[in-house]
């Protein structure tokens, strides 16, 4: 999806279970701001290709994409703004291709360093006989199945389980074995940001496309961090931006504290109130509005 204006371009990055649909409040102020705005379904979701290969979906591929759209638009940089997975992407973005990020923003997840062990290894060792969904995804075949078989009850369980109007405890861990679904809670009702029509919408392209794509992304953890090493002692120089809500269980095992030392870039982190995960569809008006200073910020420093 783009929305076209006359100023510099900025490239927004969803995360994981989402499509470009996620940045819907998002395209038209930033486009009314002046901005020549564009929102991609990412590699394996939605309109865009979902390669049959686990590989194809490292963090070199998904890198590739973002560089690939600046070429196809005649860009020579971006501002790149990311959610969740899409966060770590333009991270990762930042540190492999500075010369092609005017400014980086990322929603809910934090940088962190690369750590000195593979990540599922780090994972196995946390959390023992515990579920913890990045390792139930790591098999091909399970996670596919149980989440795209009624793509509607996934979405509103994941999207509702880890937003700000659910209760601590509506996604509780079981043991290993026991699927993901089982452990979330059903809402009594959908939250005010999340209306039928855009369940609806969710609901039609993942029942289309199944969640393998995405799931694909978790299946590179390790690869990921094989990679990462060709620029592990790079810090971010890049003019930053950090928003994330004060619910968010991300922040629980990603400490932002790490981008003191290592987004020296930052310009500024902002921890919004009673927010959860989906902190650009819950709290709209906020993000938009630290978006926006941010980028104003900015332009105004060129």
């Amino acid at each position: 999806m783009a929305e076209d204006g006359d100023g510099p371009l900025v490239v927004l990055c969803h995360g994981w279970p989402e499509l470009w649909y996620s940045w819907r409040h998002q395209l038209p102020v930033l486009a009314a701001a002046g901005y020549r705005v564009i929102a991609p379904d990412q590699r394996g979701y939605g309109g865009s290709d979902r390669p049959e290969a686990v590989a194809d979906y490292d963090i070199v591929h998904l890198t590739d994409d973002l560089l690939g759209l600046l070429d196809a638009y005649g860009e020579d940089r971006a501002t790149f703004v990311g959610h969740d997975w899409g966060a770590a992407v333009v991270w990762a973005l930042a540190r492999r291709a500075p010369e092609r990020v005017e400014r980086v923003a990322a929603l809910s997840v934090p940088f962190r360093p690369r750590a000195s062990r593979p990540p599922t290894e780090i994972l196995k060792q946390l959390h023992g006989d515990r579920f913890f969904y990045m390792l139930y995804f790591q098999a091909v075949g399970p996670a596919d199945a149980e989440l795209g078989q009624d793509a509607a009850l996934t979405l509103r369980r994941v999207l509702w389980g880890v937003s700000g109007d659910a209760p601590p405890d509506a996604w509780a861990a079981g043991r290993k074995g026991d699927g993901m679904l089982g452990g979330m809670a059903e809402p009594e009702r959908l939250p005010d940001w999340l209306g039928a029509e855009d369940l609806a919408y969710y609901t039609a392209e993942f029942s289309r496309t199944g969640f393998t794509g995405g799931l694909n992304w978790y299946r590179n953890l390790d690869r990921n961090w094989e990679q990462e090493a060709a620029w592990d002692d790079v810090k971010i120089e890049t003019p930053a931006l950090f928003v994330a809500g004060e619910r968010d269980p991300v922040l629980r095992f990603i400490r932002p504290d790490a981008m003191d030392e290592w987004v020296p870039g930052l310009r500024r982190s902002l921890i919004l109130p009673g927010a959860g995960h989906w902190i650009q569809q819950e709290r709209p008006a906020e993000v938009n509005e630290a978006l926006l200073s941010f980028l104003q910020r900015e332009k105004s420093r060129a």
